[in-house]
């Protein structure tokens, strides 16, 4: 048994007590924290479960299941409380002890494997600040998963066949009358440099040209379905300059999140599942199933769709184009073929080689998919139990229908285990907005709401880069002012790392169900539920030892002195609820963690993390540390401090927030 993880230890006494009392197997034991101490340090009502089962009062099955337990530290003993609780006391010193001898203890890794696919964004411009967000909720969220053992595979889709990108393509054909070639030696980074301008951004700048084409005359749209055509036929100029231009941008999109530091083990790429004919096959097999059906009249005429059980057909949901009348093959059907192909149904694989070389792009390894000249032993992919999509709320319709179509298949486990994680829209709040668009005036109406949306054309459209560029320049002021003998690097490395927690905590504090009204000043603010204010909590427990070790010398903060000074016992008794409180924080970060991920509710997590820092900091505001005379009482504080240190640390990694050396 980890005495560092003691809720797990509670859970397999009660398992081993009932199967030994009453011959019974329970699989789910729930546990609470009693509102006081004073009634224990975690409590079970499992007995009132055992007592529907078993036809006896739940007190009285407590009574025998206490007899029957054995106890593991740190379990120093267990009674009866209220109709049928049974209530658990820690020796709290084992805890604490255990816990600084192994922060965030891990179960065992699981061998099934959980599939997370995030961000995908459509490579056609820069990453906005709407992507931000998809990558920080799939990041934490596979964070989480590998924090409670699980073994995660993460995907980023590349939609490289899609609609955006074909409009990119008509955009250099048309409008800017250039080609593969020109598009090669006019937009090469070197020449990029010396403009000083960005591929990315000159595509963001270009796919809004080519809206604005579109909208003056709707019938230049036939250039649209033109190029999808060929790019799904492949092997043409039109196709290789997709295939260009995707390359180019999904290089720049990996370098946006490598610097929040989100990273992908595979890239699957829609033109691959059209090459290596996995729509094809999904096809065939929807069609055998009658799942899909051939309109001959009506709006749909000459399409191949999908029936949807339930959907509102006055709405004109209650049927899903599968291919359109041209012969191409909508964003759904391909993930039909996707997902089919996550679970290991399809009956095909991709082929695999390194990311290739982009002039910008990751520094770590990386693995795409390929329809040839393929590496010879990649690593296994794909053949996942569950299936996370990190996708928006707006998606869910599309998410409904490859469901369906699993279910339609006879797939319904895997349909049950496909699971949308969605999300609610990122907009910004009328301050945020004249700060980043200081040439967009604000109506007295604007400036009332709580958040504006984005949008393109009205010229409010926020790159990734340049918010995080601009986090990091206020940040970087911040660090001046405070610490006007720090060096050029460090201010800059301080300001990254401030920018990166600020931007990952504000996406992941608010529910999922939640615009999120993204504030600069809010984010950035040392104080608050912000990411700043729990990055400072850890450098001021760092201080803290720090000062311990200079006035008491190093041997008092050596983890070996701790393990064996720590004693809440030496602790005046009226505070020792203070400096449990502090601990008992800390152990639940892992079940906090596991409900985080049950209901898909990171900010949970994320809340956890605030209220921890806001006990750490009552917490060396009324006891002292270093000035502390008495040594046992001075050592078990210190020890506290460090346990606080290392686990907000871990949990802060858990949320992907780096945390600086000063601030």
């Amino acid at each position: 048994m980890d005495p560092a993880r003691p809720e797990s230890t509670f859970r397999d006494a009660i398992r081993r007590g009932a199967s030994s009392a009453f011959g019974v197997e329970i699989d789910d034991v729930p546990v609470a924290y009693p509102p006081s101490p004073d009634l224990g340090d975690l409590a079970t009502a499992v007995c009132f479960d055992l007592a529907r089962s078993l036809r006896r009062p739940a007190r009285e099955i407590a009574a025998r299941l206490v007899e029957a337990l054995a106890l593991d530290a740190p379990i120093a003993r267990v009674e009866v409380a209220g109709a049928g609780y049974v209530n658990a006391f820690f020796d709290r010193t084992a805890v604490v002890r255990a816990f600084l001898a192994a922060p965030g203890g891990r179960p065992a890794s699981s061998t099934e494997k959980i599939i997370v696919e995030h961000t995908n964004i459509n490579p056609n411009k820069a990453a906005h600040i709407g992507h931000l967000r998809n990558a920080v909720l799939g990041d934490t969220l596979v964070r989480c998963l590998r924090r409670l053992g699980r073994s995660v595979e993460v995907q980023n889709y590349i939609d490289d066949t899609g609609v955006q990108v074909a409009d990119l393509v008509v955009g250099f054909e048309s409008l800017r009358r250039q080609g593969l070639q020109e598009v090669r030696e006019r937009y090469s980074e070197a020449r990029l440099r010396e403009r000083g301008e960005r591929f990315d951004y000159v595509a963001w700048d270009l796919y809004a040209e080519v809206t604005r084409f579109y909208e003056e005359d709707r019938a230049r749209l036939a250039l649209r379905e033109a190029a999808l055509l060929a790019m799904e036929q492949g092997g043409n100029d039109t196709a290789r300059l997709a295939a260009e231009v995707a390359h180019r941008m999904v290089g720049h999109h990996l370098a946006t999140m490598a610097r929040i530091d989100v990273r992908y083990d595979l890239l699957p790429r829609e033109s691959d599942i059209l090459r290596l004919r996995f729509w094809d096959d999904a096809f065939d097999r929807l069609r055998a199933a009658s799942a899909i059906r051939r309109v001959e009249e009506g709006r749909n005429a000459g399409c191949w769709v999908m029936d949807l059980a339930g959907a509102d057909e006055g709405a004109g949901e209650d049927q899903k184009v599968i291919v359109r009348s041209n012969g191409t093959v909508t964003y759904v059907g391909k993930d039909i073929a996707y997902q089919m192909w996550k679970f290991g149904l399809l009956g095909r694989d991709f082929l695999y080689r390194p990311f290739p070389p982009a002039p910008v792009g990751p520094s770590y390894r990386i693995w795409s998919t390929c329809s040839q000249d393929a590496a010879e032993d990649p690593p296994p992919f794909g053949n996942a139990t569950i299936v996370y999509n990190v996708i928006d709320t707006r998606q869910s319709y599309l998410q409904r229908v490859v469901a369906q179509g699993l279910r339609a298949l006879g797939f319904s486990a895997q349909a049950e285990r496909s699971i949308h994680y969605a999300y609610e829209m990122v907009a910004l709040t009328p301050s945020a907005v004249q700060e980043l668009f200081p040439g967009h005036a604000l109506g007295a109406e604007e400036l009332a709401r709580p958040y504006l949306e984005m949008s393109g054309r009205r010229g409010l459209g926020v790159r990734a880069d340049d918010l995080l560029e601009r986090l990091a320049e206020r940040a970087a002021a911040e660090v001046r002012q405070r610490h006007p003998d720090f060096a050029a690097d460090a201010v800059e490395e301080a300001a990254r790392r401030i920018a990166v927690g600020a931007l990952r905590y504000y996406m992941l504090r608010f529910t999922r169900s939640r615009v999120v009204a993204f504030d600069l000043d809010a984010a950035l603010s040392f104080d608050g539920e912000t990411g700043p204010y729990l990055q400072y909590s850890v450098v001021r427990a760092r201080n803290i030892l720090a000062k311990v070790a200079e006035r008491h010398g190093i041997e008092a903060t050596a983890r070996e002195t701790l393990v064996r000074g720590v004693d809440l016992a030496a602790l005046d008794p009226d505070t020792i609820g203070d400096h449990w409180g502090l601990v008992l924080a800390l152990v639940r970060v892992d079940a906090v963690v596991a409900q985080a991920v049950e209901t898909l509710e990171l900010s949970s997590l994320a809340k956890h993390a605030y209220g921890l820092a806001q006990a750490f900091n009552s917490f060396y505001h009324r006891y002292p540390v270093a000035q502390e005379a008495r040594p046992a009482v001075r050592i078990t504080r210190t020890a506290l401090v460090q346990a606080f240190h290392d686990g907000m640390l871990d949990l802060l990694g858990t949320l992907g927030v780096p945390v600086p050396d000063r601030m």
